[in-house]
């Protein structure tokens, strides 16, 4: 699966706030967070009326899902990358319900589907190594 959408995707979504640096563990962090925070904002206009920015923040929430989908490797393990695509896909439609609906319930959904994901990746985050004589 190619990981350039999920890079391209959360580009759209935040300005260079460490992308270009970022590790591809550190960018998966990123799209996550980047979902998150669109989920916030989709959910704040979507009870104040805001029908274009509501769109506009749940269809950069399900971009933002396909690049998490598309940075998948099935090869590191077959049933749990199916099982996390089938959930992205899941958040994908409740979101495009949540839109259609004007539901911030549906909304509420995916953020605590989304949030313990994201909250068990930071915890495996790979150990920064530290070369001797190169910063400390």
């Amino acid at each position: 699966m190619a990981f350039g959408y999920g890079a391209g995707a959360y580009q759209r979504v935040r300005s260079h706030g460490g992308v270009e640096s970022a590790d591809p563990h550190g960018l998966i962090t990123l799209l996550m967070d980047g979902a998150l925070e669109r989920l916030v904002k989709a959910r704040a206009h979507m009870l104040r009326g805001e029908v274009a920015a509501k769109g506009e923040a749940i269809t950069r929430c399900i971009e933002i899902l396909g690049g998490l989908r598309d940075s998948l490797d099935a090869k590191v393990d077959p049933a749990m990358v199916e099982r996390l695509d089938s959930l992205y896909d899941y958040m994908s439609r409740r979101l495009l319900q949540a839109n259609l609906r004007d539901d911030a319930n549906l909304i509420d959904e995916v953020s605590n589907l989304l949030q313990p994901i994201r909250d068990s990746w930071v915890k495996i985050a790979p150990a920064v190594v530290v070369q001797p004589g190169v910063g400390a």
